[in-house]
């Protein structure tokens, strides 16, 4: 059964860095796409970041120049690393593993305020 767990979350004032971790079990971690997607109150879910099995990344554009997503194969986990945080991107975020139909972690809380 595959697993995602993830940490880091918490409360930032708005230009300050969080790093978010994302630690998976349950398969071959190195095969599979890994996403961060965030959700605020009243929005839909969105993708903020996704890095493929080859290491290509992509974001999304409101967060081009402020957020890196890497993955360390040999522990199963992805981080986002996230600088120059604004208020916006308060949300709930959640780690995704492209894995059959998707998997999702548990989510967690990322708020910016001063």
């Amino acid at each position: 059964q595959v697993q995602l767990v993830e940490s880091g979350g918490g409360l930032v004032q708005p230009g300050g860095s969080l790093r978010l971790s994302c630690a998976a079990s349950g398969n071959i971690f190195s095969l599979y796409g890994m996403g961060w997607y965030r959700q605020a109150p009243g929005k839909q879910r969105e993708l903020v970041a996704f890095v493929t099995g080859s290491g290509e990344t992509n974001y999304a554009d409101s967060v081009k120049g402020r957020f890196t997503i890497s993955r360390d194969n040999a522990k199963k986990t992805v981080y986002l690393q996230m600088n120059s945080l604004k208020p916006e991107d308060t949300a709930v975020y959640y780690c995704y593993q492209a894995y059959l139909r998707g998997v999702w972690g548990q989510g967690t809380q990322v708020t910016v305020s001063s």
